[in-house]
């Protein structure tokens, strides 16, 4: 785009380097999520975030509220972890479970429960007035947008004849939120600007153009009360905006000490900077050497010198590098390009006719209207916009050296969040990083990793005075302290000791996608190491030789007891014995790359291994989801832990355990197709799995359910105007968990094979193409198909040899392929071309 003098240009990228040989396919549709009127509530609003700062736009007219998060806002400070109570407790709850008084179990597993966790928070907000004359802005011409390809919002409206412009991005290069107001008539701008916030804070004018808002967070899990006794144990923060207007037109004036006010005015830029105490999750913020207002002023001194064009150019540069790796299209249609276009602008002609929008262009309906319309259309540009969508968020709420992405990511409206705001490690923070390897963005993966190091270390207090057993654990549910004792609250959610366990299996995967040895041996093997030893005391001797977990939960679900009573404590549920049946794989796996094979740690695991529990096949033909066949008291429950080897795990394929996998099916129709976002995603990414396209299809269908914010229904998912998921209220997690279910669907991968379009819907993604997908071995992955069978495909890898099987449709071929080149194949899978990537220019 243009910006003055400036030509931005893209910088070639990998995927660049290979194109399929001539075949008619559609322009792609502009990656836009689109509003035709302001936020009227908060998920209406449009999110941006440079991964450690985060900004809601409403949108308003003639006054405006822009939301302001930042990653380390929470309440409290480092905790104690640990209760030496706890062994008694848990020699009472074993002997309970032994017994078979598995409800008597229950109710004594609160006794090994820690307390709460702590609390994410807001920061505050930017609000910006305008004059009266905005009131009366002309309604068809407002236009309010997310652009997914630059990650910038605009906001535009017209009053009077003049055309009055907003623009929003937030750069992570230069750790700013920036807006940039503009009107097509000179002199033209009139509005106030301050800071607000729901936390304790004090706000004054720094000079002539900067408002400096400085306050806390409250130190323990309590309401605060605005502006009473100062409450300096808690995370300290400061945010400072600066303001620049046209030169030599209009003026600047402070108002009360705590408000700038513009008048004729051709343009203003707002600078948002953001910093706080916190130093680490072992660090009182009372000790913190941190001071958030000189580190906010030393941002803004760092960037001054760069104007609005330059501060755009290295966001879109940085944002881009990552964003632009990954390109999917999805056509619908098989019939001839222009017999494809006159029905598509046929179908969403009458489906704005239906929405009572006709006359209206069809590239301006808002999002929320093909939300509604996508049960009759089906329209798969919406598939592609919310697959990017979160790639995005991703992008804009995980980067390197920030906070691990929480259960909002980083965008949150309250005081006291649904559910703490809190990482929840039973699902949800995994799902939050499922994209991060297929979807070309492992550096986004980054901070999950530092946060598994912080809970490695509480963790191994944990697990020493609670279960006198080595190495680390962590439970259900976290926070920026990095928590590891239970949850206080009921067994049925809060005692489940595998949080830890299932984050290790990210480690592994991590590897086995980047081939990154480095990684393995110094970051991940240290943390696997201290997970399989926690795992090797946890298991004791059970019935029949095998080794199992005593007391165990399958998460947040119950059953009915023998008794028939309800309980949720038994031993050794599916999911405890999938996760450790993964982590002993991995690190078994990691030490052969890491010639360790000879330490006493994995010959443990090794023998540990052939001791575990087996899956096994309920008599309704299920999985059974507890050790015994208990009654399930809700079929229909919206967490699929059972399932766990099948997806994310890989202990149940098509290929090795047809008769398991005949069992994941029957498992997936009991739970049924309703439930949370989050629920919804993965049964998409299971029936994925399982190479059955029809309902994997079924349930991305399923998701495309208008959620309107003033009815809500809890557990019954859907999509907010603004594509965020809702359980309700908002998880993003689904969003992760649909990026990661969609790059499924159509690719798959072991460290030995690879699977193209595994689960394609051959009838509704009939045409399409997907450039730089990523699968383990370290390859990158183009397709593209037509008439729901494969027209070509490109693998490549920039350093790693690589010797795969491929298969497609029962086809399977070895293939033999070095780093540094691109391979081209046909349908057959047979090798059409090879060029190097180095004379491509792309190593």
């Amino acid at each position: 785009m243009e910006d003055g003098e400036w030509l931005l240009v893209r910088r070639p990228l990998e995927n660049d380097s290979w194109e399929p040989s001539s075949i008619e396919t559609e322009a792609s549709k502009a990656l836009k999520v689109r509003f035709n009127g302001p936020a009227k509530h908060w998920t209406d609003a449009i999110p941006i975030g440079n991964g450690r700062i985060g900004a809601m736009v409403w949108g308003g007219i003639a006054s405006e509220t822009i939301n302001l998060n930042e990653d380390t806002l929470w309440t409290g400070i480092p905790g104690n972890y640990s209760n030496p109570d706890v062994p008694k407790a848990l020699s009472e709850v074993r002997k309970l479970v032994d017994d078979g008084q598995y409800a008597e179990a229950t109710i004594e597993g609160v006794k090994l429960l820690g307390g709460l966790s702590e609390v994410y928070q807001l920061l505050g907000d930017i609000r910006l007035e305008f004059d009266a004359s905005h009131a009366a802005y002309s309604e068809e011409t407002y236009q309010r947008e997310l652009d997914l390809d630059t990650a910038t919002t605009k906001v535009k409206y017209s009053v009077g004849g003049v055309e009055f412009v907003r623009e929003h991005f937030a750069s992570n290069p230069d750790q700013v939120i920036v807006t940039r107001v503009s009107g097509s008539k000179l002199g033209s701008l009139f509005f106030t600007v301050s800071l607000d916030s729901k936390l304790q804070h004090r706000l004054h004018v720094n000079g002539k153009n900067q408002i400096i808002m400085e306050g806390s967070c409250p130190d323990k899990r309590i309401s605060p009360k605005v502006n009473e006794n100062e409450n300096l144990e808690g995370i300290q923060f400061s945010a400072v905006l600066d303001l620049q207007i046209s030169n030599g037109v209009g003026a600047i004036h402070v108002s009360d000490d705590s408000t700038l006010k513009v008048e004729g005015s051709d343009w203003a830029v707002m600078l948002l900077v953001v910093s706080s105490s916190f130093d680490g999750p072992f660090t009182k913020p009372v000790d913190s050497k941190r001071d958030p207002t000189l580190e906010s002023l030393a941002t803004l001194n760092a960037i001054r010198k760069f104007s609005y064009a330059d501060l755009y150019a290295r966001h879109l540069d940085d944002y881009q590098n990552l964003f632009h790796r990954v390109l999917l299209h999805l056509s619908k249609s098989s019939k001839s390009l222009m017999e494809n276009k006159s029905s598509e602008m046929t179908k969403l002609v009458s489906c704005a006719t239906e929405l009572g929008l006709e006359g209206m262009d069809t590239q301006t309906i808002s999002t929320a209207d093909r939300i509604k319309s996508f049960q009759a259309n089906e329209d798969p540009s919406l598939v592609e916009l919310l697959f990017q969508y979160g790639r995005y968020l991703l992008i804009s709420c995980s980067r390197p050296g920030t906070q691990v992405a929480n259960l909002q990511g980083i965008w949150n409206k309250d005081i006291e969040p649904a559910w703490d705001g809190a990482p929840h490690l039973n699902i949800n923070l995994q799902m939050n990083y499922w994209p991060s390897l297929p979807c070309n963005l492992e550096e986004c993966q980054e901070p999950l990793f530092d946060y598994m190091s912080f809970l490695s270390v509480n963790g191994s207090k944990t697990a020493q005075v609670n279960y006198e057993a080595s190495g680390w654990v962590v439970h259900h549910m976290s926070d920026i302290w990095a928590k590891t004792s239970a949850q206080k609250g009921v067994a049925v959610w809060a005692l489940w000791p595998m949080g830890g366990a299932w984050l290790c299996t990210h480690l592994w995967e991590h590897y086995a996608y980047t081939m990154d040895k480095d990684f393995l041996q110094n970051k991940a093997y240290p943390l696997l190491k201290g997970c399989a030893s926690f795992l090797l005391d946890w298991l004791i001797e059970g019935p029949g030789g095998y080794l199992e977990t005593n007391p165990s939960t399958s998460p947040e679900h119950d059953f009915i007891a023998p008794d028939g009573r309800t309980a949720s404590v038994s031993y050794s549920s599916t999911m405890d014995m999938s996760i450790i049946r993964e982590v002993f794989s991995a690190i078994v796996s990691a030490a052969e790359v890491l010639h360790k094979t000879e330490d006493d740690l994995i010959e443990r695991v090794r023998k540990a291994q052939q001791r575990l529990n087996p899956t096994k096949v309920a008599r309704d033909g299920s999985i059974m989801e507890w050790a015994q066949d208990f009654e399930d008291p809700d079929v229909h429950h919206r967490h699929l832990s059972h399932l766990f080897g099948l997806f994310p795990g890989h202990t149940i394929t098509p290929e090795s355990t047809p008769e398991l996998c005949k069992a994941a099916a029957s498992t997936l129709h009991k739970r049924g197709e309703d439930g949370p976002g989050w629920s919804t995603t993965w049964k998409t990414a299971l029936w994925a799995r399982l190479h059955n396209s029809e309902h994997s299809y079924r349930m991305v269908k399923h998701l495309f359910t208008l959620v309107d914010p003033d009815h809500e229904i809890s557990f019954q998912g859907g999509l907010y105007s603004n594509l965020f998921a809702a359980h309700p209220p908002f998880q993003i997690d689904a969003n992760f968990g649909f990026s990661a279910a969609v790059a499924e669907m159509l690719v798959q991968s072991t460290m030995n094979d690879l699977y193209l379009l595994p689960a394609l819907p051959r009838d509704k993604w009939t045409n399409g193409r997907v450039k730089g997908l990523k699968v383990r071995g370290g390859l990158t992955v183009n397709i593209c198909w037509n008439n729901g069978d494969l027209h070509e495909v490109g693998l490549w890898s920039k350093n790693q040899n690589s010797i795969k099987r491929l298969h497609y449709r029962g086809i399977t071929v070895p293939a033999k392929m070095s780093s540094g080149i691109i391979y081209t194949l046909d349908k057959q899978l047979k090798c059409l071309k090879e060029e190097s990537l180095l004379e491509a220019g792309f190593l």
